[in-house]
């Protein structure tokens, strides 16, 4: 359940007998012939549809993200690493210090890397917590449903041209992009990078059929909701007496 749509009371009631939360992490940045708020858009939207039917609050998704290569685009808006560590820092800082214990981030954008390792530090900080860093679109079933449909797939390609990410008006190429040098790419200034990569896709078709998408978004929920539910490492205990 999405936590706007929760009184303060009603979140400290259900810390009474649950300590699991869900934040979606996500990035402003070029998609392309897709929306800016792509990686926003899908990791919001994959947590509101696994945690809803477990009862577990979701917690607005962080709109901006690490994507300093994307600049020369507008509309992309990065942070500094050390910004954006230090924002995840408060935030969960923040929910520890109401109760939240078992924490699911639920990341959309590959450039908030650092966040992965930033979460076991602070897991090894403090004592009885858990953050799981999910990069949702290349978790191993996901990926796996991914290489199936089209295993040329990449940043801005058909992999994230969902129904709900596409924008009205706006007409896709009917080719598939050669894929770029990734590691080329990671060279590059912002400026050679636009350069480079043109309209935004790194490779791949721009646009699948929506029985594909769909079926890679059920893997992926699937995916998510096992993980949420059993990913885990220790059991907490339930004030109630109980494991949860």
């Amino acid at each position: 359940m999405k936590i706007e749509a929760m009184t303060w009371m009603q979140v400290e009631a259900y810390l009474q007998h649950d300590d699991r939360c869900v934040l979606p992490l996500g990035s402003t940045e070029q998609h392309g012939y897709l929306s800016l708020a792509v990686d926003n858009i899908l990791p919001e939207r994959l947590a509101e549809e696994v945690a809803g039917p477990l009862g577990v609050p979701v917690f607005p998704t962080l709109n901006y993200g690490v994507t300093p290569y994307f600049r020369a685009y507008p509309g992309s808006v990065t942070l500094r690493v050390q910004t954006y560590l230090s924002v995840i820092r408060d935030v969960l800082d923040s929910l520890y210090e109401q109760g939240f214990r078992r924490i699911l981030l639920v990341n959309g954008h590959g450039g908030n890397s650092p966040a992965q390792g930033f979460a076991g530090e602070w897991s090894a900080d403090h004592p009885g917590a858990q953050v799981l860093f999910h990069n949702w679109w290349n978790a191993p079933r996901t990926w796996q449903e991914v290489q199936r449909i089209d295993p040329v797939a990449s940043h801005a390609s058909w992999m994230e041209n969902f129904p709900w990410t596409r924008l009205p008006g706006v007409e896709l190429p009917q080719m598939q992009k050669p894929m770029t040098d990734l590691d080329r790419l990671r060279l590059l200034s912002p400026a050679q990078l636009r350069q480079t990569l043109g309209d935004g896709n790194y490779g791949g078709l721009y646009q699948r059929s929506d029985e594909d998408m769909l079926a890679l978004w059920a893997v992926a929920v699937g995916e998510t909701t096992e993980l949420l539910e059993r990913g885990w490492a220790l059991a907490t205990p339930d004030p109630a007496g109980g494991q949860t």
